[in-house]
This record gives structure tokens, sequence and C-alpha cells, in this order.
């Protein structure tokens, strides 16, 4: 995983879920896997690769929320 986000230059959080554990709690079936959890609670789950539009639509949706 750590020489996955060094090759790609990633700089947001991420997790090494190795059982799976995380994964499952929010329905992310495979990666790249995103969950959006908004501030009650709510969880947004996307699956495959996002434009900057779209996780910028994505975090401005729970900034203002």
């Amino acid at each position: 995983m750590q020489s996955f986000i060094a090759d790609t230059g990633i700089t947001f959080a991420n997790i090494n879920d190795g059982d799976g554990e995380v994964f499952a709690r929010f329905e992310v079936p495979y990666q790249p896997g995103w969950a959006f959890v908004a501030r009650d609670g709510t969880v947004t789950t996307k699956i495959g690769v996002l434009t900057e539009a779209e996780l910028d639509q994505e975090l401005n949706r729970l900034a203002t929320n």
C-alpha cells in the first residue's frame, strides 16, 4: 500500500484495511472506493476513479451541509 501511495503521489488521508472491516462497513467492494461521511453520519459511497471535479463536488457538498 505504501509503495502505491508513493508511486501515485497521493496526498490525502488513506487507510490500510488489511482485514476488509472498514471497506465492509462502508460497502466498498474494491479500490478505488470513497466513503464520504457527513456531519450527521450519513455516508455516501462512490466506487471507481473520481475526477478532480467530482471529488471537489463531494467535498463541497460535505462542507456546506
